[in-house]
């Protein structure tokens, strides 16, 4: 492991957050140097603090704690993330012989010295009990491959030496600090400390001190992990076609988000193949986490299902659901036992895995939000990393399930997700076409405002990652009349989130013409784009829905067209009345299947179809100004495009509605559906 740290920078960095003083930049410098390397910590892992000089509530100036926040990112950390505790009171627990977690936690609050200030991690008072200046925790991979092990604390102690403390096994909180602290007292002279099945603290004097002992000892256990077996697991003899991850996943995705709507995260590389491909997955592959830190985001153990041969995916999916059943029934079983032990009539989080190894392929991370599946996705392959290093030494052990309940359903741990109710279409998929623009830009905003992951398509590949980018999405330059083209985007969109629930089918452009002398290559320009590219786009959603088995919304931007057509706006108004009734044709033939299907009727929206310059001759051929004629319904009022995102948005909401048709026209009598 490489030290980071340089003195220039460290200067540069202190003067840039001079406002901060000069103990706090510089804590938080090395933070991030810590923060920025994953095989220390991940997502929110790890903590480090600060003592110092801070002035309370009446300006006095008094001794101070400043730590990281809990939950906070120690790659992106500011002085916002480290709250500022008084330290006297925090110290003199240190004498206490029990401390509850309620107790601990009004302490915590009684020490505060900032109030909107996010709450202190819960190894606060490991900080606090220990006397040097800058402490570093992490949960460095190659430290938890030696104590990962049944006999970790031989291996920590044969090879630290005398640098460190070996501290067994508790839970974050007062036990912990308590422990740590004597073992410090009992061992001065050490560097640092070794949590077994945990991770590693270090401090010192300074932060560059308390920062390069962390890398040293590490890179001691990394040099100890070197020496060891370079060939792990034996390869599993397995069939050499799996099916596709465009193809697999939305199977996967309809298992694991049958009652809870689920983003996937796919991986794979080298590492994660000889671990998913090898023989004895069963027993290492459910060994369970290589650090608590990581249940609350990953659950103790993955879902394994079997190899997923090519052209049996029939076959595979009912091997799979079985396999998730048994996953489901195994977990309900542990917590009832654990429940019971504790006598406290605890409420069961959902049953459902957050990590699905698959053999032949690789992994997938799950989660509610694109982000939770990222981090899913990460733990995994970072455990992954951290069992194989632990076989090239030995034989991976972590924690007993008692151990692991004790975590899972501790509510400081379940703190650091929130308890914030997701948004209505939070863990569904919204492919938006025709996106980098108008209507469909203003419902790639509306939709990912009602907590969608959005697929951003449009010929303009550079505005529908523009689009993309602003709406934290996925975006795609695609010609929808173009089936092949069509067909690989969507395979992409199922690759990357797992799947599709939603399909906006927006895209389209106004050919105008008088239909007794248009061209015939007019005309069937226009039924390319405003009929058979929304059957071409709804036929491949409808194949992944399918694949899903939990339903699905298609919606169509209709016209006021298709059911009142304007002089010389055939060529327009003709291949849009047939999309009309496709989206019927879709609402009576997959109805079984879960999947709504309905479409706006919306007129006059600024948008690239109906331009400033249409605008401009549409009104002076009315006699009209462009207000007028823009305003020319029965409210008086211009319809906007996020009026027609917002009727899109409802309309995917509408459980219960399906072959509706949503006029949004400020009121046009001569449109409305008889």
């Amino acid at each position: 492991m490489k030290n980071l740290y340089s003195k220039k920078d460290s200067a540069a960095f202190q003067r840039r957050h001079a406002w901060a003083g000069a103990d706090l930049a510089r804590r938080i410098y090395t933070s991030r140097l810590l923060g920025s390397d994953p095989r220390l910590v991940l997502h929110g892992g790890g903590n480090t603090s600060v003592k110092t000089l801070l002035r309370d509530g009446s300006g006095k100036k008094i001794p101070g704690l400043l730590i990281k926040g809990s939950g906070m990112d120690l790659a992106t950390i500011d002085a916002a993330g480290m709250p500022a505790l008084s330290l006297a009171p925090l110290a003199g627990l240190r004498g206490l012989k029990t401390l509850s977690n309620g107790q601990m936690i009004q302490a915590l609050e009684g020490a505060a010295i900032t109030r909107a200030a996010p709450v202190p991690s819960v190894e606060t008072l490991l900080h606090a009990f220990l006397p040097h200046k800058f402490i570093d925790h992490t949960h460095a991979n190659a430290v938890l491959a030696l104590t990962d092990q049944a006999d970790g604390r031989a291996i920590c102690g044969h090879l630290f030496g005398p640098r460190v403390a070996i501290v067994p096994y508790f839970r974050p909180g007062f036990d912990l600090a308590r422990s740590a602290a004597r073992l410090y007292e009992a061992n001065p002279e050490v560097e640092g400390l070794i949590l077994l099945q945990h991770g590693i603290v270090t401090f010192g004097g300074t932060a560059r001190e308390s920062y390069g002992r962390m890398v040293n000892l590490v890179s001691m256990a990394e040099k100890f992990i070197k020496r060891g077996k370079k060939k792990v697991f034996a390869a599993a003899r397995l069939p050499r076609r799996p099916i596709r991850v465009a193809t697999l996943a939305p199977i996967l995705r309809g298992l694991v988000g049958a009652d809870i709507p689920m983003i996937l995260d796919f991986r794979t590389d080298k590492g994660i193949r000889a671990f998913t491909d090898g023989r004895d997955l069963a027993r290492y592959g459910q060994a369970g986490t290589a650090t608590p830190d990581h249940l609350i985001r990953t659950k103790a153990k993955p879902l394994i299902v079997p190899f997923p041969k090519q052209g049996r995916e029939d076959a595979f999916r009912k091997v799979a659901g079985r396999a998730m059943d048994r996953f489901t029934s195994q977990y309900q079983a542990y917590f009832e036992r654990q429940d019971k032990r504790q006598g406290k009539g605890k409420i069961p989080l959902d049953p459902y895995p957050r990590v699905i190894l698959v053999p032949g392929l690789g992994l997938f991370g799950a989660g509610g939000t694109a982000g939770a599946a990222r981090i899913a996705a990460d733990l995994a392959r970072a455990n992954i990393e951290i069992i194989t290093d632990a076989e090239r030494i030995g034989k991976f052990h972590t924690l007993s399930q008692k151990q692991v309940f004790d975590i899972e359903y501790w509510s400081l741990e379940q703190a650091k997700l929130g308890n914030r109710t997701p948004p209505p279409l939070a863990g569904r998929v919204a492919v938006i076409t025709g996106g980098a623009s108008g209507i469909g830009r203003a419902s790639a905003q509306a939709f990912a405002a009602e907590g969608a992951e959005i697929a951003v398509l449009d010929r303009d590949a550079k505005g529908a990652q523009q689009v993309a980018d602003e709406v934290g999405g996925f975006g795609l330059g695609l010609d929808v009349t173009q089936p092949r083209a069509v067909r690989a985007a969507f395979e992409r969109i199922a690759a990357h989130y797992g799947g599709v629930d939603i399909l906006l089918s927006n895209a389209g452009r106004a050919w105008q013409g008088e239909i007794g002398s248009v061209s015939d290559e007019v005309l069937r320009q226009s039924f390319e784009l405003n009929f058979f590219a929304h059957q071409s786009v709804a036929q491949n959603a409808v194949g992944i829905m399918r694949a899903q088995g939990t339903g699905g919304v298609l919606l169509f931007n209709a016209s006021k067209q298709a059911v009142n057509p304007g002089a010389d706006f055939g060529p327009y108004g003709l291949p849009k009345a047939a999309t009309l009734f496709l989206m019927r044709q879709y609402a009576v033939d997959h109805g079984g299947d879960g999947i709504r299907s309905n479409a706006v009727n919306a007129d006059r929206i600024r948008s690239g179809l109906l331009t400033d310059s249409m605008i401009q001759a549409r009104s002076k051929a009315r006699a009209l100004s462009e207000k007028d004629y823009m305003s020319g319904n029965l409210l008086g009022r211009e319809v906007t495009a996020e009026d027609v995102a917002q009727a899109f948005v409802s309309l995917a909401k509408a459980e219960k509605t399906t072959g509706a048709v949503l006029t949004v026209d400020g009121g046009n009598i001569a449109a409305a559906l008889r």
